[in-house]
């Protein structure tokens, strides 16, 4: 199955765009070339300080929830930012990987999508940004995930083994590169802190905060540690999130992570949204105000609203 070819600016690691160039995802060498320029610019990012990234009081920043291979949701996504047209709008995406598999016959093309949001970093190095999530730290990790029975890391390799052949290897090397250089979470001058997920209820309370203020080492990646805690969490209850909420001094957390049918929940200062299905939803930001959790859930969006 071939793959179209994608028009974008190459990368360029002042921060600048240089001319328009036709990215051809069928091949392996553009493939790491993306990947390792997309990890370079998120590496160097000047919104980052450690693993966290800053947004000021200007603009409007699009969260999303996981994507999980969803071509058609990026596509939507792509649309409505329109950041050629719309300089002061910035995405923030997490969970591209790990397409869902509903048939035995199907392949994970989540590569695909991979690829085609790092040439969208490279094209808008200013307005696209990425946040660590467990899947991708799995993949980085070699940590098995099942779905369904079916080993999502073995699907996934299997989708780039189709699709690069022989060069594999290299280009697997490439996506862990590019995991590797993911920040953590986000803040907002507005009062909104964004990241995959948040700690177990019970890890909340004594959570390091300090995590935030550093790049992870080996240790906060594997089990136990504070990057692999916060992005694996579940089971958030509404007292614990509003008691992290004040340890962080925000108004609201959004995540992603916990499946949600309808797209979304609210549970307290907790907006947890859904990006990767037909009713999935996305959240623009405004962030030269303030909100509540009532008014952020006022504000979500969902795919099937952009034509």
């Amino acid at each position: 199955m071939s793959h179209p070819p994608y028009i974008a600016a190459p990368c360029s690691s002042t921060g600048g765009t240089l001319r328009s160039r036709v990215w051809d995802f069928s091949n392996a060498e553009t493939a790491c070339e993306l990947l390792r320029d997309a990890a370079q610019l998120i590496r160097e990012d000047p919104n980052r300080r450690g693993s966290l990234l800053s947004f000021g009081l200007a603009g409007q920043l699009v969260m999303t929830g996981d994507l999980h291979g969803n071509q058609r949701n990026f596509e939507k996504l792509q649309r409505f930012c329109n950041l050629e047209a719309n300089p002061g709008r910035s995405v923030i995406l997490h969970e591209l990987m790990h397409e869902e598999i509903t048939a035995a016959d199907q392949v994970d093309r989540s590569i695909d999508l991979l690829l085609r949001a790092a040439a969208w970093k490279c094209e808008f190095p200013d307005n696209v940004f990425f946040l660590q999530s467990n899947h991708e730290l799995a993949q980085l990790r070699g940590q098995e995930i099942t779905k369904a029975g079916r080993s999502v890391l073995y699907d996934f390799e299997r989708g780039v083994a189709l699709r690069f052949g022989a060069k594999t290897p290299e280009v697997l090397a490439a996506v862990n590169e590019y995991v590797a250089a993911l920040p953590l979470a986000a803040r907002t001058g507005n009062g909104l802190f964004l990241c995959h997920s948040l700690p177990d209820p019970l890890l909340l309370e004594n959570f390091d905060l300090s995590i935030f203020e550093r790049e992870p080492r080996a240790v906060d990646l594997e089990p136990g540690g504070a990057a692999y805690s916060l992005v694996w969490g579940r089971f958030h209850a509404a007292e614990a999130v509003e008691r992290f909420a004040r340890r962080l001094n925000v108004d609201a957390i959004i995540v992603g992570h916990t499946p949600q049918d309808t797209g979304y929940a609210v549970i307290g200062p907790l907006i947890i949204l859904a990006s990767d299905h037909n009713h999935g939803t996305f959240l623009p930001i405004d962030l030269s105000r303030r909100y509540t959790p009532q008014t952020l859930e006022a504000a979500i969006r969902k795919f099937v609203s952009v034509p």
